[in-house]
């Protein structure tokens, strides 16, 4: 049985740290292995990303043959889990267990004995996704803490998936302008496994001497239109672009599969509802204050609701908003027994503009 000397003072330090993505990585990297790594949350891509980094990386290749097992939830339950992970490990300093499917384990009793003195010389996994570990159970949170890592993956907010791009791109040595970057945002969306899934998929395409990721690279590898897209229709109404908001929503209702009013609803609602709460900021006619007002990371993004107060009054705002819920009302069939899609996204347009 093999232990580090460093095991004890590594549990105090991650204790006492909030426990994040890039910090269960590093210490990963590093290979300072815990006994333990419970895995839960909305967001199954970080979970996907740990536990085949552990899968990949803990063992050597000869050595996973007898030392590595997957298993899955569905086919197992909290006692043949534990028999597994109690196990020594066969010409090797330890052993992998990765549970997949974890939440779908009934009666998890003898898994939260287990938690509370597991064995050092085992690197279990559970992979527990779509919710989280139950809150009440104070002393199992407390024992996973204690000998391994309790993360929770959550769901990225629309308003981070931009850097989330950028930063993607960049560790893959590709750069991409902010339209592009809004582009692929506003067509995938925060499924993250998704959006890296088409990222990878950009990224294939480019030639090593130019890596730029550009609005013309996004329409032929993604399907963007880089013309009629939710981007230019949210910078047409910031800027009070008549015809070419008209133009795209044409496009929109032609084009189903191009957008349409569940796409456009919730891209206009946040950009007034954020406009809203510019005009609350003390200092609104001062960039740097607006900007960590609004808690926006670009000069850009910022620009937009610069423009969005010069073009719109704090009431018209707040119509507007009205106005936006009304329509989703509609569109969900209250007091609106049969007008198509197509007629209220131009409904909303001309009262936004009028």
């Amino acid at each position: 049985m093999y232990f580090s000397r460093f095991a004890l003072p590594l549990q105090r330090i991650m204790a006492q740290q909030a426990v994040t993505y890039d910090s269960v990585m590093s210490e990963l990297k590093a290979r300072q292995f815990r006994p333990l790594y419970y895995l839960t949350g909305d967001e199954s891509y970080y979970i996907d990303k740990i536990a085949d980094w552990i899968a990949d990386n803990v063992l050597q290749p000869e050595e996973r043959d007898f030392n590595q097992t997957v298993l899955f939830g569905s086919d197992v339950n909290a006692s043949q889990v534990v028999d597994a992970a109690k196990r020594y490990p066969m010409m090797a300093e330890r052993q992998v267990i990765i549970v997949k499917e974890a939440q779908l384990i009934k009666n998890t009793e003898p898994l939260e004995k287990y938690f509370h003195q597991p064995m050092p010389s085992t690197v279990l996994v559970m992979c527990h996704k779509n919710g989280k570990l139950d809150g009440r159970k104070q002393g199992l949170v407390k024992a996973i803490k204690e000998h391994g890592v309790l993360f929770e993956s959550m769901k990225l907010k629309e308003r981070d998936l931009p850097a989330f791009i950028q930063n993607y791109l960049k560790t893959h040595e590709a750069s991409i302008d902010p339209k592009s970057t809004q582009m692929i945002a506003d067509a995938i969306g925060a499924d993250l496994s998704r959006l890296t899934s088409e990222l990878d998929k950009v990224l294939l395409g480019l030639p090593k001497e130019d890596r730029r990721v550009t609005p013309q690279i996004v329409e032929d590898r993604i399907g963007v239109s880089k013309d009629y897209n939710a981007f230019e229709l949210r910078d047409a109404i910031v800027n009070r672009n008549i015809l070419k908001a008209n133009q795209i929503i044409k496009y929109f209702d032609e084009n189903p599969k191009a957008g349409g009013l569940y796409a456009l609803l919730p891209l206009v609602f946040n950009y007034f509802q954020n406009l809203m709460v510019a005009y609350y900021c003390p200092q609104k006619t001062n960039a740097e204050a607006l900007a960590q007002w609004l808690d926006v990371k670009n000069a850009w993004g910022l620009r937009d609701y610069q423009t969005g107060m010069r073009n719109y009054t704090a009431m018209k705002v707040m119509q507007i908003i009205g106005k936006i819920r009304e329509i989703d009302a509609k569109s969900k069939g209250l007091d609106n027994p049969n007008t198509p899609s197509g007629e209220l996204m131009r409904e909303l347009i001309f009262f936004i503009f009028h």
